[in-house]
């Protein structure tokens, strides 16, 4: 085996802090492994790992050439994806992450037109609300709607998310109609528990003066889905991206109110990406798939 390969099963075995583990993700024995960071380990005439029973660390400098050999693997795979996009049909995995409720309601159809469009992509799609770890995780693109952050991720804005506050009729009709923000604070206001900040409303008034309400909940739940049902069953108010809402709200079975304000700061649906001095052509042509069809179909742009 050549010192390419063994420095593969090195950087594996420090990935999984485990010789089996890397053997399995390798598909390989584990005695396999163990030989070949021996002989790197006998090259180097250094120790790179430290062995015990229970678990695999790294030994000072091996945690240096880790890190290096990191990214020069990573290099060599970025030569190898050029190489590949020379040709007419792209190949590959893309790892996507795609946020819970607008996935299922908005994306399963251009991700499924994009997997038949290039048959040699392979992909593979988590459906998940949390905030993921795109380095760690190894995901190559993570599709989110929220507001940008100063990050070392690269985002490109995909389409803006609007956000309404609405309630069913017979829930105004028992509780009044909220005039203004503060009156939110009196009203039973659906929690989504995925959203880890606080249970408040920020807007905008049109001209220009920012506010926030803190609100009170007895309904909360981790699916939109359910939230919606609860809203049209007159149990609060919802606010949420109207995108979720639109079949609600064209059958009046929701309402808008408060409609003279805006969410603030403005929530939009980004794709985010390590910034890598390389960018696959698969990466890029999945990402202009979804450019245009939020233009298309979401009507942005």
């Amino acid at each position: 085996m050549d010192s390419l390969s063994r420095i593969g099963i090195f950087i594996e075995v420090a990935k999984q802090e485990s010789f089996a583990g890397a053997a399995r993700a390798l598909g390989i024995t584990s005695s396999a492994v163990s030989k070949q960071v021996q002989n790197l380990e006998y090259e180097l005439k250094t120790k790179l790992l430290n062995r015990t029973t229970r678990k695999v660390s790294l030994t000072e400098e091996g945690a240096l050439f880790f890190d290096r050999a990191s990214r020069a693997l990573d290099d060599i795979q970025e030569a190898r994806d050029q190489i590949y996009d020379l040709k007419a049909t792209p190949r590959g995995s893309l790892r996507v992450s795609v946020p819970m409720a607008f996935g299922n309601s908005h994306l399963k159809r251009p991700i499924a037109d994009f997997a038949a469009k290039y048959p040699e992509v392979t992909l593979d799609v988590s459906f998940d609300d949390r905030l993921v770890n795109i380095a760690e995780e190894a995901f190559d693109v993570v599709l989110r709607i929220g507001v940008l952050a100063d990050s070392s991720m690269v985002a490109h804005r995909l389409a803006p998310v609007p956000i309404v506050a609405c309630a069913s009729p017979a829930y105004l009709a028992r509780h009044g109609t909220p005039a203004v923000p503060d009156d939110l604070a009196r009203h039973n206001v659906l929690a989504y528990t995925r959203n880890k900040g606080a249970h408040e409303w920020r807007y905008k008034a049109p001209d220009g003066r920012e506010g926030m309400v803190s609100l009170q909940s007895s309904f909360k739940a981790d699916a939109a889905e359910m939230m919606i049902e609860a809203a049209c069953q007159g149990i609060g108010i919802m606010i949420s991206p109207v995108f979720f809402l639109t079949e609600a709200l064209a059958a009046g079975t929701l309402v808008p109110i408060l409609t003279g304000l805006t969410t603030w700061p403005e929530r939009n649906l980004y794709a985010v990406f390590p910034p890598n001095r390389y960018l696959s052509t698969r990466l890029r042509l999945f990402v202009d798939h979804l450019d245009d069809y939020c233009r298309r179909v979401l009507k942005t742009g």
